[in-house]
């Protein structure tokens, strides 16, 4: 194992809270909103690294005083604030530093978190910005018009519109909306103008064009000429020779485009607002008077904290992306003296990402430990035990390899000799002893090695312990089953202590899927995470950084794990904070709701059994109360691990 593996003593003398700070990476990817504090707790910094600091074990001691059992989603109305505001200072600092002519109106997606609490904190935040919304369904457009307070803020309509998403976004545009309808396919516009004919409106028309640049990442396919949506230039060009033969050129005001989430090389983001900014002045010459560059999502956040244009990282900082997207954008329209456009970006991760923490508890953990193994072999352990012994005995530094080769050889022989009833129960545990005390010795001498061996590398995953979390990967992680999504995870108090297991994360559910073996490391990621050892009577908790965006929406309730509990707190300038909206979590009635059944039905079966045990003389008429007791009460449950 790595040099942890120290003599524990002189490392417990020596490790302190900066060293946590360190391994955990905390204040590379935390943005300023998170740190460590002295006595070796998480802390929230609400407004960034100068103000109040609120130690994360703290807000959890405050939950369950107020009845809240792990885990819980952990909203900061502040830091979603302080995002916002620091989008748009940067670009209003990018504009005015370059001598921009233009304005700066942010725009979030909804789909990257529906939650009520959370658009409309962003709506009511947002107004002093003209921060507005985009709308990718019916659904989400009622909400956005439903929540939006300033006129001044636009409403992108995206997405594949029907005649009644269409008919909803010119009717909000009749009410004093600043809506755009996107045309995402060619067919898109006759409907519009049908639409807006019948309505008496002339409707403000986007086009979402297909650029040619292709972004790396996991979401390369929203980019490229191949991408789902979006209209090619020769098909922008008949829009506009639509709306010129029909005299409504002047309804044509923005362009957009979407390149992809979690843009990570700012070379392709200067790279497709370069062919954008070139078919925006096209559109210009042509006579469209449009007013608006929508340049679609992208803008990334640093999981991992090391600042590179790894795919979960990015080698850029806000500054500098809101200097590239308006220097880019001047540098092409000056060219031909067009007036410079409202810059619209629809950065929806870079926005939520860090006002959500997951708070869970660990439940129990997997230890592998040193066997205790016989000073002398039973007279029948057969000879495959034997060599297992030698094999143990005869480790050296030279000998690593093989010594790992004949483990493997003589445990499958002992295997195979276990399937064919050669060999007892008994011989094949105490061959499992010897195998796993071979391979703990080769992980500790291994680490002197200047070129450790292939097939020895994953010795330390194999001894890794399994914490076993009580959370669900599938509802509250999804992005990190399904892509491999890293989230910073680390514990969050006992931080001047010294972490002296390493392990993987299970959850509760029974799916070998839902399990976390890839953690940040600055150098990509890393298979195991340093943890401390539990203690008898005491809870360890953990957290799980940077979820705010699309987690809660792409949730799914496998093994009918539902929503957690979720919490939102709002910090005061002078430390102090409140819980401010509080949401329990999915009981197990409502989990069983969602997927068509019915909570009374299931009490009416389960009465007519326990009243058929009764009949049978299973159980009496006291005990039948007693299991209907039981049963009422597990289903207004919550469906996680209950204290």
């Amino acid at each position: 194992m790595r040099e942890v593996l120290l003599a524990k003593s002189h490392a417990l003398q020596r490790w302190g809270v900066e060293d946590s700070v360190e391994l955990y990476g905390i204040r590379t990817w935390g943005a300023g909103f998170f740190d460590v504090s002295e006595d070796g707790d998480v802390v929230i910094c609400p407004h960034g690294t100068r103000g109040p600091r609120i130690p994360l074990p703290e807000i959890i001691a405050g939950l369950h005083e107020r009845g809240y059992d792990m885990p819980v989603l952990l909203r900061v109305e502040n830091i979603l604030s302080s995002r916002i505001a620091h989008i748009h200072e940067s670009f209003r600092k990018a504009i005015r530093t370059l001598g921009y002519k233009g304005e700066y109106r942010g725009v979030f997606p909804i789909k990257v978190n529906q939650q009520q609490q959370v658009v409309d904190q962003i709506a009511q935040f947002g107004s002093r910005y003209h921060h507005g919304l985009e709308a990718g369904s019916k659904a989400e457009l009622i909400a956005a018009v439903a929540l939006m307070r300033d006129p001044d803020a636009c409403i992108i309509c995206n997405g594949y519109k029907d005649e009644e998403f269409i008919d909803l976004a010119l009717q909000a545009q009749r009410l004093g909306f600043n809506i755009f309808l996107v045309l995402e396919m060619p067919g898109e516009l006759d409907m519009v103008l049908e639409r807006a004919a019948a309505l008496g409106i002339r409707p403000n028309v986007g086009v979402r064009s297909k650029l040619s640049v292709k972004a790396g990442g996991h979401w390369t396919d929203s980019g490229g000429e191949r991408s789902t949506f979006g209209l090619s230039p020769s098909q922008i060009v008949d829009v506009v020779d639509t709306l010129k033969s029909r005299q409504m050129l002047d309804c044509f005001r923005l362009l957009h485009y979407h390149l992809g989430s979690q843009i990570s090389n700012i070379r392709d983001i200067r790279t497709g607002v370069m062919e954008a900014a070139r078919l925006y002045s096209g559109l210009v010459e042509e006579g469209a008077p449009m007013g608006y560059l929508d340049l679609g999502g992208g803008l990334a956040v640093d999981y991992d904290g090391s600042h590179t244009n790894y795919v979960f990282s990015r080698n850029y900082n806000l500054d500098e992306y809101c200097a590239d997207v308006v220097e880019t954008i001047m540098s092409i329209l000056d060219e031909k003296d067009i007036p410079h456009p409202h810059i619209i970006t629809e950065s929806g991760r870079a926005t939520v990402a860090y006002c959500s923490v997951l708070l869970f508890n660990i439940l129990d953990v997997n230890v592998v430990e040193e066997a205790r193994l016989p000073e002398t072999l039973p007279d029948d352990a057969p000879e495959a035990v034997r060599n297992l012994q030698e094999a143990l005995a005869g480790i050296s530094l030279r000998n690593l390899q093989e010594s790992y080769n004949d483990a493997v050889y003589y445990r499958d022989e002992v295997r195979r000799m276990f399937s064919t009833g050669a060999v007892s129960l008994r011989q094949r545990t105490l061959a499992e002893r010897f195998f796993w005390a071979i391979l703990m010795r080769i992980a500790k001498e291994k680490g002197k090695l200047k070129n450790v061996p292939r097939d020895l590398e994953d010795i330390d995953v194999n001894l890794a312990d399994i914490y076993y979390g009580n959370f669900s990967v599938f509802q509250s992680l999804p992005d990190s089953w399904a892509i491999d999504q890293l989230f910073p995870i680390m514990p969050v108090h006992r931080l001047g202590e010294f972490p002296s297991r390493q392990g993987i994360i299970s959850d509760i559910t029974c799916d070998s899927d839902g399990r976390i073996d890839h953690f940040i490391d600055p150098q990509g990621m890393k298979p195991m995470l340093d943890l401390h050892p539990l203690r008898e009577g005491e809870e360890y908790y953990l957290g799980v950084f940077l979820v705010g965006a699309y987690q809660e929406t792409l949730g799914d309730l496998h093994n009918l794990m539902g929503d957690t509990n979720v919490v939102s707190i709002r910090a005061a300038d002078d430390g102090s904070y409140e819980y401010v909206r509080e949401i329990r979590g999915d009981s197990v009635s409502d989990v069983l709701s969602y997927a068509e059944y019915e909570p009374r039905r299931i009490i009416e079966n389960l009465r007519s059994a326990a009243e058929r045990a009764v009949r049978e003389g299973r159980i009496s008429p006291s005990e039948r109360f007693a299991v209907m007791q039981a049963f009422e009460d597990g289903l207004r449950g919550y469906t996680y691990f209950e204290r």
